[in-house]
Parts: C-alpha cells; structure tokens; sequence
C-alpha cells in the first residue's frame, strides 16, 4: 500500500526559474523525498515524501538551508483535501485522456488526475483551499473540452441529459451520412448503374460534389472540430486521423471534379473517391454511435443505484407530519416510515417496531426486525410495521451514497495495466501519420508504375484504420462493468489498482474475531479458585469490563446482567493491548486478561493450568482474573465461527491459494479453530503489532497478501497488506483502510471478489490484446504489404468498417463480462 505524504510548503525569497531549479534539486537530495515540485508564481512547493524516512520540519529546514524562507501548510491528504468528479464533453480517445489528464495536473494543488473515456467523467484529488471548480472548467475549456457539471451521488449524473443529447445528434447525423453516401456512392460508381448512363459525368461529379460536401462539413463536423482544437494544442488525436483522410480524398476528388485536367488528358475526368470521404465520416460516426450506446449499458450499476434512492420523506415538524422531497431532510428530523415505504435516510428508530427489507444494501434475503436504538439505513424498504426514526445521516453521508461515491471513484479510476495504452496512445498517432506520409510516398514514387490515385487511397486508408479508440476503451470500459458488478454483489472495490491487484493475490489472511467468527461470544464456564465464588468472579469481571468496547468484554457484562449481578465501581482504569485491562475495586487492585497476564505478572496458575488447557483445546478463549497479584479465577468464552466461513475457506483452496489465520487468543484456541473450518496455517498469540509482522513476513517470501478483516485493530493490517479487505459489518475505520469492503456478512464474498478480479483482467487483457493486435495487423494491411504477394490493397471504406467496429467490438466484450458473471451467480444461488 502506499506510504507516500503529500505537503504544500509556501516559499518566500525565490526570484527567478534558477531559485525552482535549486529548490527542487535540493529537496530531490533529502533521502525519502519521492518528488518535489516548486512552482514560482504560487511561490508553493508540493513535496511527496515517505513520513517514516523524514519528517516536514526536515523538508523546511532543508529550505531554510538552501537560503530561502519556508512557511509550512497542510498535508494534501488531511480534511482539506478531497476528490471532485466532473463530467467531461469531447473526449474520443486514449490521446483525449491524456491531453485532459495533462491540462488538470498542471493545476496548483492538484495531486491526482484520473480521467475515464468510457464515462467521460474526470476524478481530481486536490486541496480545497487551492483549487476552485472554475479553475478546472477553465482548464478543460482552454484544453479544447467542456465542462459538463459535476457527478453528485444523490442524484443521477449531471451529465445525463448532455449524453443523451448527443446520442441523439449522433442518430441524427449518421441517418443523414447513410442516406447522402448511398447517392454519393452511386454517382462515384456511375458506370455500374446503367439508368444513370444517359446523365453526363460533369453533371454526376457536380451532384456527387454538392451531396459529399454537408457529410464532410456537418456530419463530420466533429472530426474536424477536434482535429483543428489538437492543432491548436500542438498535438494530434483520433480526430486527426480521420479528418486528414477524409479530407485528402474528398479535396483531391474536388479538385479532379473541377480541374480534370490536372489528373487526366483533356475530355475525360478521373476516378473521384467522393464515396470513400462520405463512408468514411459516416462509418465511424457509425461506430461513435454504436459505442456510445453499449458504453451507457456499462454504467449500469451506477444507475441503479442511484434509482434505489427514495423521493419523498414523512418529515415531523411542529406536531404536524409534513412530505418533503428526501434532499431537505436536515440531520436530526424525525421521520415518519409506513408500511412498504422506502426509508429515506439513515437513522435511529425512537419509536414503533418493523421488519426491514435491507437486501439492496446487504444481500441478506431475510427482512431484519427493527425497534428502539436500531440502526436503519435509507433506500431500504419497510414492512408492516410503521416507525418513527431519528434521521443521523443525510444526503451525501448516508451509507447508500457513500456506495455510489466508491463505485463513482472506482470507475473513475485506473488499473495500472492501462498505463501501458496511455503511453502508447501518447505516441502513437504522430508514428501513424509517419507511417501514411512513408506508404504515401512509396506509392507514388518508389513502386513500379506508380498512381497517384492509389499512392492516396493507401494513405487514407492508413489513417483511417490507425484509429486508438478501441485501445482508450480497452481498459475503463471493463473496469466499470467489473466494479458495478461488484457493488451488485456487495463487493465495493475501492479503485481500478485493487482490483487488478487482487487477481494476484496468492494468499489471503484472516482475523479470528469477528470476521471468521460472529463476533459474539458467550460465557460458557466460569472456574473460581478454591476459595472464590463463580457470581463473584463473574462480578468483579463485568466491572472491568463495563468500560470496554471488546467482543468478550461485552459477552461478560451481557452475562452478569443476565443474572442480575450488581457492578461495582471501577478506579484508575488502564488497558494494555494485547494483555488486558486493570483497575482498583473497593481496596483491591484486579486484573482481567489473556492468559498472557499471567506470565506478565509472573503468577503460577497451579492446578488451573490444566483445566485451561482443556478449555482452549476445546476451542474456547480464557480470560483471568487476578486480584492483588493472586489468581482468582477463569472465564471462558466461545464464537461462533461464521456459517459462511467454512465454504470460504473450501472455495479458496480450491482456487489453490494459501490461507492463514492470525489471533491474539492462545495456540490451543487458534488451533482448534484453525481445525473446525480447515485452515493449516494458523498464528496465534498476536498483539496487532505482530500480526504486521506477520503480513510483511509472508510478503517477503514472494506472496501477495489479501487481509481480511474488521476490527479497529485490523485497520493497520488492512493497510500493510497488498490488498485489505473489510467486512461490512465491521468499523468504519477498517473500512476506510481498505481495498475491498465485503458490504455482507458473508466470508464467501471473498473468493467471489477474487474471481470477479480475475474475470474483469482477463477481459482488459483481451481488449488490450485485439486493441493492439487490429492496429499491428490493420496498418501494414493498409500499407499495402499484400500487394506484392496477393495483389491486395484495402479500401478506405472498409478500413473505417473495420476501425468502428473495433471499438464496437471491446466495449461488447466488456459487456460480455456481465453475461458470464450473472450465468455465474445463478449457478451459485
């Protein structure tokens, strides 16, 4: 996991480009400094560092000593710093994404740019007190692309009704380029239809020329628009390539339409290739189409979603019940759910009882009853019953759009393998225009009888069939199907790097409380010392207890206040992780703890050593009790493993990945869950502390770590791990420091998210195979490499065919993923 910090630290004193350049060398000097950008009109640098090599004052003071004055500011990852998801207008390929990418990174203050063709939305990490939204939308804009608002989870995309709009344009123009290129083609092949003999050429080639001209002009106006924006910017993209074709054979067939002459001896008129420019614009506008439609099919989940999310609330104002739209609930309303009602956000029920259909958020088919201090969440539906709830969470804070913002940002994101199309889109349009000059030049100069004609209908084919689009939706287009039908699955993958990290993992390690068992544990036996009685032991434990937020603290007060034991007042609490807790009841000082409190304390268990051996033989966790240095007695406790952990771990196995058990309890206990749901490999004894090291153990013997997990003290393993992963009913803390949150309680969600990674990279593996494979086949093709063998060259029309029908073609394979995924999830249910 990444360990990097990013801090903004004002500079005072530089004057001049040779002060960056001192600055930014001087820092890049300072060992754990990843990366330092200093940027003089701001008079800000913008340091990534490793926090446990070197520290911000280090970074200050190494700028003080350089000569220069340094005012420290905040970290770019405290509360300052947040994410911003806008819609982006214009993009067409892999070359668009790294042109929007490199425009919103030059902004000061942003630290991250993911940009995601296949639903034209940008994601900005930056500093809030930085950056303003109108210096990213004057940033798209100067790039050549617009600003189309920003996403908000609460309601569907802002951009909505833009794509919309554009499909339609799209259905417009291509219905009119198919409609002008069939008379277009019909009068460039005049000889080929015998009712048009007795009209003269001149007069065909005029009405060819005027119907060729709104296909080019109007209905390729996009191309255009977007090649003549590249130019601007000194680069050159998908529109280039198809402009520059389209336009070289509609200008040379204008020209040997009113100057034929020039082309061929005075009374005749050369061949015009009016039908290839008019096919062309209208074939790939074709394809833009098509793709732009399955392309919405992928951000599906997302709509769904959003969909789920209630209208209306039953709001308790003044004594009287009011409907409000669900956007105006204030935190803190009281809200009124009848039956069958969506409840439309999160809260605490005060009054009334219900069973909840929550399986849009769990999975779990099951309604759960609800009554006073229950937690209810918005977006799930009521049952019979009708409640009054107390609304905690609202708007962007309820725990349905929290979802939709992760899957939002995952789709955003990128998987690392799409760094490698990026690189190559950045160069690759410059190498096919080299490319079509070269075949352009051979063709006309350097064969045996050459043509003009021909020598340009190779280079526009070149360009035509180059085209990247299917290369800069090889990758988002299947890591947004991968991650809806992750969230569909109660499986929230956190971004595009976790989830093709995932298919990597080689063994996947799990905490015992809570996550391979219920996490609720029960008393079973109570063992007092000879001169001690069980109430009493059981007493002075539930005190202690009676300030901890443990698992098994909670089993004991749970127990005593079963038998109505009253709880004494506990002095000078302390907790020590890993041993225990301790403080002072009435004049005695009383400790309650594993059985490593014993060996702490360096006290002899006696004749109770072997009745805690055979207790933790039996799979049960012993706490003790010892009061003034002196063994009291012994609690025992037993969880429950998980119903689902057992095909879990089977499931996993069969994947042939290593599984390993990590707890704090003793050998015995670890070893007898271990036994119960099949795992061999069990560590046990384990303050949090070495269950790291543990994690970095395994890693460096060559495995990839997934942790599962769910408690407070499983965050730090979550983040060590290659991939952590954290069930949904564990903290939010755990849930934050993870990769993959498991929404259900159900451990076989884990080799489900395994899978579904190995699924989504198969299928970006493939679209980046036949992306490359089309283009290293296509251009040579085009080239005219068969001619001398076979006598094959390549129409241009049918370069832009086969170039439209390549993206067509990776967008539905991504799509195909969805097919095999939910045949795959029947088969389970």
């Amino acid at each position: 996991m990444k360990s990097e910090t990013k801090a903004v630290i004002e500079i005072k004193g530089m004057s001049c480009a040779s002060c960056v350049l001192k600055v930014e060398k001087g820092l890049k000097e300072l060992g754990g400094v990843k990366e330092a950008s200093v940027n003089i009109s701001t008079e800000k640098a913008i340091v990534e560092y490793d926090p446990s090599k070197l520290t911000e004052k280090d970074i200050t003071g190494k700028i003080d000593e350089l000569g220069y004055q340094a005012v420290p500011g905040k970290d770019l990852h405290d509360s300052a710093s947040r994410k911003t998801t806008f819609s982006v207008g214009g993009m067409t390929c892999a070359a668009c994404v790294r042109r929007v990418e490199n425009a919103l990174k030059e902004l000061e203050g942003v630290t991250e740019v993911s940009v995601n063709l296949a639903s034209g939305k940008a994601t900005v990490t930056h500093a809030s007190e930085l950056v303003e939204i109108t210096a990213i939308e004057n940033a798209l804009k100067e790039a050549g692309y617009d600003f189309l608002g920003l996403v908000d989870s609460r309601r569907e995309d802002a951009a909505g009704e833009a794509r919309e709009l554009e499909l339609r344009n799209l259905k417009r123009k291509v219905a009119v380029g198919l409609g002008l290129s069939i008379f277009v083609f019909m009068g460039s092949m005049q000889s080929w239809f015998p009712f048009l003999d007795s009209v003269p050429r001149r007069v065909v080639l005029y009405i060819v020329f005027a119907l060729t001209t709104p296909v080019v002009f109007w209905v390729g106006s996009h191309f255009i628009r977007g090649a003549l924006n590249a130019v601007s910017h000194h680069t050159s993209d998908m529109n280039t390539l198809v402009s520059v074709g389209a336009l070289s054979a509609y200008l040379y067939s204008s020209v040997a339409t009113f100057f034929p002459h020039f082309f061929a001896p005075r009374g005749t008129f050369p061949h015009v290739y009016f039908d290839g420019a008019a096919m062309i614009i209208t074939l790939v506008l074709l394809g833009k189409y098509l793709e732009a439609k399955a392309r919405g099919k992928t951000s599906e989940a997302i709509k769904r979603l959003v969909n789920m999310q209630p209208r209306m609330a039953r709001v308790i104002r003044n004594g009287q019940e009011i409907d409000i739209p669900a956007d105006e609930v204030k935190e803190g309303d009281l809200i009124r759910v009848r039956p069958g009602e969506k409840i439309p956000t999160d809260g605490v029920v005060v009054s009334g009882k219900s069973s909840v259909d929550e399986s849009m958020l769990t999975g779990e088919s099951m309604p759960v009853g609800k009554g006073e201090g229950d937690e209810i969440f918005g977006a799930t539906i009521n049952g019979s019953g009708t409640f009054v709830f107390r609304a905690t969470r609202v708007g962007s804070e309820t725990a349905l759009a929290q979802i939709i913002r992760l899957v939002e940002e995952a789709q955003g994101s990128k998987a690392p393998i799409q760094r490698v199309a990026d690189r190559v889109a950045s160069v690759f349009v410059p190498v096919v225009l080299s490319v079509a000059v070269i075949t352009f030049v051979v063709w006309n100069f350097l064969v045996p009888n050459p043509l003009f004609s021909r020598a340009l209908l190779n280079f526009v084919s070149v360009l035509v069939i180059a085209c990247p689009c299917a290369m800069g939706l090889a990758t988002p287009t299947a890591i947004m199907v991968g991650t809806g039908l992750g969230a569909e699955s109660g499986i929230l993958i956190k971004s595009g790097e976790s989830l093709e990290k995932a298919c990597r993992i080689t063994t996947v390690v799990f905490d015992k409380t809570g996550t391979l068992t219920m996490g609720k544990p029960q008393v079973t036996d109570i063992l007092p010392a000879a001169d001690k009685n069980p109430d009493e032991i059981l007493r002075f434990a539930a005190s202690l207890e009676s300030v901890s937020e443990h698992p098994l603290a909670e089993a004991i007060v749970k127990e005593a206040r079963g038998k109505n034991l009253e709880l004494s007042e506990v002095k000078h609490f302390e907790s020590t992780p890993g041993i225990g807790v301790a403080g002072v009841i009435g004049s005695r000082k009383v400790f309650l703890g594993s059985t490593r409190l014993l060996e702490s304390k360096d006290i002899d268990p006696g004749n109770m050593l072997q009745k805690i051996e055979k207790l933790t033989g039996q799979g049960k966790t012993c706490v003790v009790l010892v009061e003034d240095s002196r063994l009291s007695g012994v609690i025992a406790l037993q969880d429950k493993p998980r119903e689902s952990a057992r095909d879990a771990i089977s499931a996993l196995e069969k994947m042939r990945l290593k599984v390993v058990l990590l707890t704090g309890d003793n050998k015995h206990t670890g070893d007898a869950i271990g036994r119960a749901l099949g795992i061999k490999h069990v560590f046990a004894e384990l303050m949090p502390e070495d269950k790291l090291v543990k994690i970095d153990m395994l890693r460096g013997n060559g495995e990839t770590v997934a942790m599962v997990g769910d408690g407070i003290n499983d965050a730090p393993a979550l983040t060590k791990a290659d991939i952590g992963m954290a069930i949904g009913a564990g903290t939010d803390v755990a849930i934050e420091a993870s990769d993959i949150t498991l929404i259900q309680d159900d451990l076989r969600l884990v080799p489900r998210a395994i899978r579904l990674s190995s699924e989504t990279m198969k299928t970006i593996k493939q679209n980046l195979f036949w992306a490359f494979f089309y283009n290293s086949l296509g251009i040579p093709i085009a080239a005219g490499v068969l001619y001398p063998l076979w006598g094959i060259l390549l129409n241009p029309v049918f370069a832009a065919a086969a170039m439209a029908m390549s993206s067509v073609s990776v967008v539905s394979n991504s799509l195909r993923l969805r097919r095999k995924w939910s045949r795959r999830a029947e088969k389970l249910s």
